[in-house]
């Protein structure tokens, strides 16, 4: 399939999707690639780079090892994510300081809607898709209730926690930033995006390579022969990472950040009447559920979307 270079600065833009989303904990950067219909070519893509990958570059040369894994593809993807995370940290923790209601209320209506996009695309539903969507809804839940731990900052551990992080980057529903908040390491690695530390960076960023590369190869076989099963177990992540995005919180125990604030390190969700009784604090019912309904009016038109370019390919 021969692109424009206008294809790739779109498809620039849905890994810049990609990695705003990354930033936040509770939210992947896989769901953006799903719903802007990039998923399954992102996996593909990936899992490429492997022995055949390097046995063509050896014998037929760079440009046929580049097409072979999809390199263009990659690269605007790539470069839209670092783009993105380089661009807009600042700019998303400053909304998460100010507006975090209405940024987790977005993205609560963004994970619905997602959630029902991809259950829609489950041809049959069966014994083991029904018991793959509630085990990825059990496990998704489980992770934004689990407590962070306190990990080292040796390099060895950087590797890994990027080598884990990453999987869950291009798991639909699970974030790789609270992954590492989990781990331990997401201000860390937030600090030395911000500080420009190459060796941790570097570091990192090779775990993030051998792990996406392994982790790629697994989603891809799943999806080549359990599709329907597949498609469950990533909508259950979707509804299990719910609670995470949930507007109203009780802080549970708090931190100090490496900037001398004290900051939230357990939570819990509460309703707006119990938020109100905790905090005294307005619960903006209103705007929370304007939000998250415009979350969810932004995924039916990329569905929308995508299906008018179906019918249009079909004539």
């Amino acid at each position: 399939m021969r692109r424009k270079i206008s294809d790739y600065l779109l498809i620039g833009l849905r890994g810049m999707g990609m990695g705003a989303a990354d930033v936040i904990p509770g939210v992947s950067g896989g769901t953006i690639a799903f719903i802007t219909g990039i998923y399954e070519e992102l996996i593909h893509s990936i899992k490429s780079i492997n022995g055949n990958f390097f046995r063509i570059l050896f014998r037929e040369g760079v440009g046929s090892a580049w097409r072979h894994i999809n390199a263009t593809f990659l690269v605007a993807v790539l470069g839209g994510v670092l783009i993105s995370i380089f661009s807009l940290a600042r700019l998303i923790s400053w909304l998460l300081a100010n507006h975090e209601k209405l940024v987790w209320a977005f993205f609560f209506g963004l994970i619905i809607g997602s959630a029902v996009y991809i259950g829609r695309k489950i041809d049959r539903w069966n014994f083991l898709t029904i018991v793959m969507l509630l085990a990825g809804t059990a496990i998704a839940y489980y992770v934004t209730v689990a407590t962070p731990a306190t990990t080292p900052e040796a390099l060895w551990f950087i590797f890994l926690s990027g080598s884990i992080a990453i999987c869950a980057m291009i798991l639909p529903g699970i974030s790789g930033s609270f992954i590492l908040l989990l781990l331990g390491k997401y201000e860390f690695m937030l600090n030395a995006v911000r500080d420009l530390r190459a060796d941790v960076l570097a570091v990192f960023a090779l775990g993030c390579a051998i792990g996406i590369v392994a982790f790629s190869n697994v989603i891809s076989w799943f999806f080549k022969n359990f599709p329907n099963a597949t498609l469950g177990v990533l909508s259950g992540f979707m509804i299990g990472s719910l609670n995470k995005l949930w507007p109203w919180k009780e802080v549970l125990e708090t931190r100090i950040s490496s900037t001398g604030e004290e900051v939230p390190f357990l939570e819990k969700s509460v309703s707006p009447g119990r938020y109100v009784e905790l905090t005294g604090e307005d619960p903006l019912i209103f705007q929370v559920i304007f939000f998250a309904l415009l979350g969810m009016a932004i995924i039916f038109v990329f569905e929308y979307i995508h299906w008018k370019k179906q019918k249009e390919k079909t004539g």
